[in-house]
């Protein structure tokens, strides 16, 4: 199950063109998870949206590509947020309109949280999930999460710093150090982890969030080796392949994605690390979130 905030996408096509989806980090996970695992699995997302036609439009996507809506509030008084990507040699950035976004208010019934929290055997929220909820919410969700791992659910997180959505620096390190004490799995980029915590190399970085009780990192570093660490694996390097992207924009969402579903279905962590890998470098030569026809190259 993704946690956190599916948006309208417009997606920069050409100079003047732009192309409508629905997208967000965790909804994308969601995606790529749902893409990769049998038929039989259920992939849901929790959220909240509103009751306008656009939130509409937004659930009946989410169940013609398969993902479970039940774990969906409705809030009448809001809205779905909106995001335009622009693009320059690959390289992409955001404009965004999500004041009234309804996904502000995913964690404010505590009841219906922990329901539909407790319903999944595997969670994956991000930091831009705990960046747009009060810090009360923001408790309360890390809460839920660290709940459901010590029943045995396993609980992943993408740190995705977005340094905008924060109230300041101290807030943004006090997040995503409580989203990493509920978790199993961490997904950290490299740069962000140096910008926000100063760690002069990844090892630091796996150093601190074992300290925070996870049993598995994994260190993105673009186009440099990954660096990876598991209980039982211990520490491990693996060199992405070296492409020319056209967007970025999906990498880490899909990398999580493909991870987790494979983890799911028996794969090693190695195994499924690298196999993620490859996906975000045939996803990142697409414009756009959601690439559907990656998936044939994935396991070739």
């Amino acid at each position: 199950m993704g946690v956190g905030e599916c948006m309208v996408e417009l997606a920069q096509i050409d100079t003047n063109t732009y192309r409508r989806g629905f997208a967000g980090d965790t909804f994308n996970a969601a995606w790529y998870a749902r893409h990769m695992l049998p038929d039989t699995w259920d992939v849901a997302y929790l959220s909240a949206v509103g009751s306008d036609p656009v939130s509409g439009e937004m659930r009946d996507f989410f169940t013609s590509q398969g993902i479970g809506t039940d774990a969906l509030r409705i809030l009448p008084s809001r809205t779905v947020g909106l995001y335009m990507i622009s693009t320059d040699a690959g390289e992409r950035s955001f404009s965004y309109w999500r004041d009234r976004s309804a996904a502000r208010l995913l964690a404010d019934d505590p009841d219906w949280l922990a329901t539909h929290i407790a319903a999944a055997d595997t969670l994956h929220f991000s930091g831009i999930t705990l960046a747009i909820l009060s810090p009360d919410h923001r408790s309360r969700l890390c809460a839920a999460l660290a709940a459901a791992r010590a029943r045995g659910a396993t609980v992943s997180f993408d740190t995705n710093l977005r340094t905008r959505l924060w109230e300041d620096t101290t807030a943004m390190r006090l997040g995503l150090t409580m989203g990493a004490e509920a978790s199993s799995i961490i997904l950290p980029s490299f740069d962000d982890e140096t910008e926000l915590f100063g760690d002069a190399k990844p090892e630091h970085t796996i150093a601190r969030y074992r300290e925070a009780g996870a049993e598995a990192v994994l260190v993105k570093n673009g186009a440099s080796d990954l660096t990876g660490y598991s209980d039982a694996s211990g520490v491990f390097s693996l060199t992405p392949e070296i492409v020319k992207p056209v967007d970025t924009t999906g990498a880490g969402d899909s990398f999580a994605g493909a991870l987790l579903a494979l983890l799911e279905t028996g794969e090693t962590l190695e195994d499924a690390t690298r196999a993620a890998m490859k996906l975000a470098a045939q996803v990142i030569r697409k414009p756009g979130a959601l690439v559907p026809e990656v998936f044939e190259s994935v396991r070739q």
